[in-house]
């Protein structure tokens, strides 16, 4: 199919290279370009299939992930790469050095570099191909199908779901609903709490580098991720960002000038105590399907900080954070979501902006400066 999204599948084990590329050709709108052992024959083999996203093991003989990444970034390659890590300790470190080379994202081997058991991930790995290469293809000023395309072209023995449930249509968003009702006027901010999930390493590194130095407002952010590697991506971001991030701490006083990025696999919320506020940390129930999840997090800096509130949807799949985004808007904050032109996966803002949760849409290359204006008014 002419408007498949084409997948090169990296990994030196022919073993993972063929159970990677039976997930990728039962998924609609995804198709195997090619595959190869390492990366130099990955590089060898880019020009002539033409590929809208690679899967990319880390190690590998010859030429690894890190190396190939080098590589591309001199060779001006922009295909979008989604990395395959292991669980290692040490895969968090250069997981995140792949990303700060130009990696748009990762999946989680769920048992090391040959996981038999790879299929537990599926859902997430083919996800991140068809938001990452749909991007790519669309850039590109290539068509990628709607989900109504898929039904009639995909034999009905594929499983559609995934391809409705990312998206992938091109026509506009419903109108969105009458907004909430506000109990309170917007008052100065206080906190800036984000939602992010898929595209969210790349887009927060966009937003982060280029914050105010001189933003006095804490930021609290939940980024959909394993456990295990939100220490490391925290360190990534403050390498690159004038505030302080760091990952949170259950007991975290939140202060002025700092961000804290949701540790993987548990639910931050924003409690007020005294005259300050901390950060809780648990491990309760999933909520919208994750952990950590957005939802949680706008509905304890709603509580905590009423109609001081300024909250940030983006890029993501599924609906994580559009019901309580309502209820920051409903307590008198301000809302923001990321447009669909610049989402990578234009899910999480799409639902809140069709609730009528969205005050303002914005593009990614404008979120930084949205946010620290909207940050800065004094109301």
């Amino acid at each position: 199919m002419a408007d498949e999204i084409s997948v090169l599948v990296v990994d030196d084990s022919a073993l993972m290279r063929n159970l990677i590329s039976r997930m990728v050709e039962e998924t609609p709108g995804l198709t195997v370009a090619e595959k190869a052992m390492n990366g130099y024959f990955a590089l060898q083999k880019i020009p002539r299939v033409t590929p809208d996203v690679i899967v990319l093991d880390l190690e590998m003989p010859e030429m690894n992930g890190i190396e190939f990444l080098k590589e591309r970034k001199k060779r001006g390659i922009e295909v979008p790469v989604v990395i395959l890590s292991s669980i290692a300790a040490k895969g968090a470190e250069i997981t995140m050095e792949a990303l700060s080379l130009g990696a748009s994202d990762f999946v989680q081997k769920p048992s090391g570099s040959i996981s038999e058991d790879i299929h537990i991930v599926k859902d997430t790995l083919v996800g991140k191909l068809l938001g990452y290469g749909g991007a790519y293809r669309r850039s590109q000023g290539k068509k990628v199908l709607s989900p109504s395309e898929y039904q009639t072209k995909v034999p009905s023995t594929k499983n559609l779901d995934i391809a409705v449930h990312f998206k992938l249509a091109t026509e506009a968003p419903i109108a969105p609903a009458a907004p909430p009702v506000q109990v309170k006027k917007p008052g100065n901010t206080e906190i800036i709490a984000i939602g992010i999930s898929t595209g969210g390493p790349d887009a927060l590194r966009v937003v982060f580098s280029n914050l105010d130095a001189d933003l006095k407002i804490p930021i609290v952010v939940v980024q959909h991720m394993p456990a295990g590697f939100t220490n490391e991506f925290a360190k990534s971001l403050d390498r690159i960002c004038p505030l302080t991030v760091k990952e949170v701490e259950d007991g975290d006083v939140i202060m002025p000038g700092r961000i804290l990025i949701a540790q993987g696999n548990r639910h931050l919320e924003i409690e007020k105590k005294g005259t300050g506020a901390v950060a809780r940390v648990s491990s309760s129930p999933l909520v919208s399907g994750h952990r950590p999840s957005a939802d949680v997090l706008f509905a304890s800096v709603a509580m905590a900080y009423t109609n001081h509130t300024l909250g940030v949807i983006m890029t993501g799949m599924g609906r994580d954070g559009a019901q309580h985004l309502g209820t920051i808007y409903k307590e008198g904050g301000m809302t923001l979501g990321q447009d669909e032109q610049s989402a990578v996966v234009y899910g999480m803002p799409r639902v809140a902006y069709e609730l009528g949760h969205v005050m303002e849409q914005v593009s990614l290359e404008n979120m930084a400066r949205r946010i620290c204006d909207v940050a800065k008014t004094h109301r």
